[in-house]
């Protein structure tokens, strides 16, 4: 299959695609495991219970019931957290942790009117009651289902060659009987898997409501977001500036020299051309053409800056790899990317600078005698990451340990507000002394897909 046709296929939905149903139906087995795992759970989840319902209604009673909810709240804690990590590990569904504490004031108050222990402890309930119940019908179904397969044959390897005993001592042939209950047995396991996945959606719907952020938590990180993004875009629309400035200082210094001396050296050829013929002119033919050339290789250069070919040609690997045979510093480059797979143009973009970048700044300031460029791709909700890390043995100093990209050059500023404007992150450490060692993430999908 061409790229073109890579690209440009369309996507089909798993349900309407061939074995889509049957892939959705095999599925729902982990929903029918997430379910049988509740009673294991039930224990602690009681507990927890029991003790922040009697700590609360003891609280009046000079104050003994907190001797209840501190261990009640660090059960509930680590209950919410268990169930977390139990639909992320059988369902694949990842329920984010809520927030601090939004209750303010003395340490009384935030322990009793903490919202957040009483939806952790509601959900701990429901999974108590709605989700024992559901292990216990999926339990019921499985089992009679596969009892029914076993049926005919347990009851002929009992002697009944002739008949087979119907519950309640109704007799009946074993030939018939036989495939019914056979066939009731198929139909309890097939409707096994469905009536799971309808128990664990109501489940995955209360925990993420009940062990998620609050309403109150979503509109603050909303807010955060869009002060986030107004910053980012004024500081992208300023790097964008410097960048376009950068560029017609470029031209200016480099091409547009080049093509004014060529313009020049053509005239005085013309003109020698005129007086002395040929031979008198090949002097200033030859400086034109050497002219020429060396304003190709500034546009060349030029365009480099931009957006070099071999990135839309070849990829990031074969870019990044061309960045280290031209830095004068000893390179390694490890890149561990899908294979038949490529992040969107923007996000090989922006890793491809960030890695340039980093390389200029090892070169000029590092003193380093090698350098190590990585790049992965990690496994993150959406899509997924694309990770770069760049680090030298060289002397340091570029920021603070810790410290935020706003503390190196501009050009470090200029990629950070680029990062940040795509939900991306940057960050440099390099203490006195060395290493430095600057990590970088930007969203495997960001601008689009290819």
């Amino acid at each position: 299959m061409s790229d073109e046709t890579m690209r440009w296929a369309p996507a089909v939905p798993a349900a309407n695609h061939p074995g889509g149903a049957l892939r959705r139906w095999a599925s729902g087995w982990w929903s029918v495991v997430h379910l049988v795992l509740h009673p294991l759970a039930l224990a602690l989840h009681v507990t927890a219970l029991v003790l922040l319902v009697t700590g609360t209604a003891l609280v009046p009673v000079l104050g003994i019931g907190f001797l209840l909810l501190v261990p009640a709240r660090l059960l509930v804690a680590a209950g919410a957290h268990l169930e977390r990590y139990r639909l992320a590990a059988v369902l694949g569904v990842h329920v984010p942790a809520s927030g601090p504490c939004p209750v303010t004031g003395a340490w009384w108050r935030q322990l009793v009117l903490d919202p957040r222990p009483w939806r952790r402890a509601g959900h701990l309930a429901l999974v108590s009651t709605f989700g024992v119940i559901g292990a216990g019908v999926v339990l019921a179904l499985a089992g009679t289902g596969l009892a029914a397969l076993a049926a005919p044959a347990v009851s002929a390897g009992l002697g009944h060659a002739g008949e087979y005993s119907w519950p309640f001592g109704i007799p009946g042939t074993l030939h018939a009987p036989a495939l019914l209950v056979a066939a009731a047995g198929v139909l309890l396991l097939a409707l096994t898997p469905p009536v799971a996945r309808a128990f664990t959606a109501v489940e995955v719907l209360t925990a993420r409501a009940l062990l998620g952020p609050g309403r109150g938590e979503r509109e603050a990180v909303l807010r955060r977001r869009v002060e986030t993004l107004t910053e980012t875009r004024s500081r992208t629309v300023d790097s964008v500036e410097a960048e376009r400035r950068r560029i017609e200082r470029d031209l200016h210094d480099g091409p547009q020299q080049r093509l004014v001396s060529l313009a020049m050296q053509l005239g005085m050829a013309k003109r020698a051309l005129d007086r002395g013929g040929p031979d008198a002119a090949r002097e200033f033919l030859d400086a034109a053409s050497s002219s020429a050339s060396a304003a190709i290789s500034d546009m060349r250069h030029v365009a480099r800056g931009i957006h070099p070919p071999v990135l839309t040609d070849r990829g990031l690997d074969a870019a990044v790899s061309a960045l280290a045979a031209a830095s004068p510093v000893p390179v390694d480059v490890e890149v561990l990317l899908p294979a038949g797979g490529r992040p969107s143009p923007t996000a090989e973009a922006i890793a491809y600078f960030c890695v340039s970048e980093a390389l200029t700044n090892t070169a000029k300031h590092a003193r380093a005698s090698r350098a190590v460029v990585q790049l992965w791709h990690e496994a993150a909700p959406g899509a997924g990451l694309l990770r770069l890390r760049v680090s030298d043995d060289g002397v340091g100093g570029a920021a603070p340990a810790g410290g935020s990209v706003a503390d190196g050059g501009s050009g470090l500023r200029g990629l950070g507000d680029r990062l940040a404007a795509v939900d991306g992150w940057l960050h440099l450490d390099s203490p006195p002394g060395g290493p430095t060692v600057l990590e970088a993430a930007v969203p495997w999908t960001v601008g689009g897909d290819r």
